[in-house]
Protein backbone atom coordinates (compact mmCIF):
# COMPACT_ATOMS: atom_id res chain seq x y z
CA UNK A 1 0.00 0.00 0.00
CA UNK A 2 1.36 3.25 -1.07
CA UNK A 3 0.40 6.34 1.44
CA UNK A 4 0.24 10.10 0.94
CA UNK A 5 1.78 11.24 4.09
CA UNK A 6 2.25 15.51 4.80
CA UNK A 7 1.63 15.89 1.26
CA UNK A 8 4.38 13.73 0.24
CA UNK A 9 4.31 10.25 -1.81
CA UNK A 10 6.32 7.63 -2.05
CA UNK A 11 8.15 6.76 -5.53
CA UNK A 12 8.82 2.90 -6.52
CA UNK A 13 11.10 2.07 -9.60
CA UNK A 14 9.08 -0.70 -11.73
CA UNK A 15 11.68 -2.52 -11.20
CA UNK A 16 11.77 -2.98 -7.46
CA UNK A 17 10.37 -5.77 -5.27
CA UNK A 18 7.39 -4.82 -2.66
CA UNK A 19 6.04 -7.35 -0.20
CA UNK A 20 2.40 -7.33 -0.57
CA UNK A 21 1.32 -6.97 2.41
CA UNK A 22 4.22 -3.48 2.94
CA UNK A 23 3.23 -0.10 3.15
CA UNK A 24 5.18 2.53 1.89
CA UNK A 25 4.52 6.50 3.27
CA UNK A 26 5.66 9.46 3.07
CA UNK A 27 9.28 11.01 1.07
CA UNK A 28 10.25 7.32 0.54
CA UNK A 29 12.17 6.44 -2.42
CA UNK A 30 13.28 2.81 -3.73
CA UNK A 31 15.41 2.08 -5.81
CA UNK A 32 16.05 -0.03 -9.23
CA UNK A 33 16.13 -3.61 -8.27
CA UNK A 34 15.53 -3.04 -4.20
CA UNK A 35 13.41 -5.68 -1.94
CA UNK A 36 10.99 -4.66 0.76
CA UNK A 37 10.54 -7.58 2.69
CA UNK A 38 7.60 -7.85 4.91
CA UNK A 39 7.35 -7.66 8.82
CA UNK A 40 10.17 -4.94 8.27
CA UNK A 41 10.21 -1.63 9.93
CA UNK A 42 13.20 1.16 9.22
CA UNK A 43 13.35 3.69 12.05
CA UNK A 44 12.56 7.25 10.92
CA UNK A 45 16.04 8.89 9.82
CA UNK A 46 17.73 5.36 9.18
CA UNK A 47 19.77 5.50 5.94
CA UNK A 48 19.86 1.57 4.68
CA UNK A 49 23.24 1.86 2.41
CA UNK A 50 23.29 1.13 -1.16
CA UNK A 51 23.19 -2.76 -1.73
CA UNK A 52 22.57 -3.45 2.02
CA UNK A 53 19.60 -5.51 3.30
CA UNK A 54 17.58 -4.05 6.16
CA UNK A 55 15.64 -7.24 8.05
CA UNK A 56 13.39 -7.24 11.23
CA UNK A 57 11.73 -4.33 13.44
CA UNK A 58 13.75 -2.88 14.07
CA UNK A 59 15.61 -3.00 11.23
CA UNK A 60 19.11 -4.27 11.31
CA UNK A 61 21.32 -3.88 8.11
CA UNK A 62 23.48 -6.59 6.56
CA UNK A 63 25.95 -6.42 3.89
CA UNK A 64 25.46 -8.28 0.45
CA UNK A 65 27.62 -10.67 1.24
CA UNK A 66 26.18 -11.69 4.46
CA UNK A 67 23.78 -14.12 2.63
CA UNK A 68 23.44 -16.41 5.56
CA UNK A 69 22.96 -13.45 8.31
CA UNK A 70 20.15 -12.05 6.31
CA UNK A 71 18.57 -15.65 5.81
CA UNK A 72 18.65 -16.43 9.36
CA UNK A 73 16.90 -12.66 10.03
CA UNK A 74 14.67 -13.51 7.04
CA UNK A 75 13.47 -17.04 8.26
CA UNK A 76 10.90 -16.35 11.21
CA UNK A 77 9.66 -13.35 9.33
CA UNK A 78 7.72 -16.03 7.59
CA UNK A 79 7.08 -14.79 4.07
CA UNK A 80 5.13 -17.40 2.82
CA UNK A 81 2.78 -18.10 5.57
CA UNK A 82 1.90 -14.46 6.11
CA UNK A 83 2.04 -13.47 2.11
CA UNK A 84 0.36 -16.91 1.21
CA UNK A 85 -0.38 -19.15 3.82
CA UNK A 86 1.97 -21.64 3.04
CA UNK A 87 4.19 -22.60 6.31
CA UNK A 88 7.75 -23.91 6.08
CA UNK A 89 7.98 -27.86 5.89
CA UNK A 90 10.75 -29.65 7.80
CA UNK A 91 13.48 -28.81 5.36
CA UNK A 92 12.51 -25.08 6.09
CA UNK A 93 11.48 -24.49 2.42
CA UNK A 94 7.92 -23.55 1.70
CA UNK A 95 5.96 -25.67 -0.47
CA UNK A 96 6.41 -23.64 -4.37
CA UNK A 97 3.74 -25.94 -5.91
CA UNK A 98 1.18 -24.87 -3.32
CA UNK A 99 2.19 -20.93 -3.92
CA UNK A 100 1.94 -21.16 -7.48
CA UNK A 101 -1.35 -22.79 -7.40
CA UNK A 102 -2.49 -19.95 -4.83
CA UNK A 103 -1.22 -17.50 -6.87
CA UNK A 104 -2.92 -18.69 -10.07
CA UNK A 105 -6.33 -19.12 -8.34
CA UNK A 106 -6.18 -15.08 -7.32
CA UNK A 107 -4.95 -14.08 -10.69
CA UNK A 108 -8.10 -16.38 -12.03
CA UNK A 109 -10.66 -13.97 -10.22
CA UNK A 110 -9.06 -10.64 -11.39
CA UNK A 111 -9.49 -12.59 -15.83
CA UNK A 112 -12.24 -10.39 -16.16
CA UNK A 113 -11.44 -7.19 -14.71
CA UNK A 114 -10.79 -4.19 -17.09
CA UNK A 115 -8.68 -1.19 -16.81
CA UNK A 116 -10.30 2.29 -15.83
Amino acid sequence: MLQLHRGKSPTIDPSAYVAPTAVISGDVTIGSESCVHVRTMVPEGATVPIGWVAVGDPAEMFSPDRHEEIWAALRPLNFPGLVYGVERGPSGRADMREITLRVTRSLLQHRNDRAL
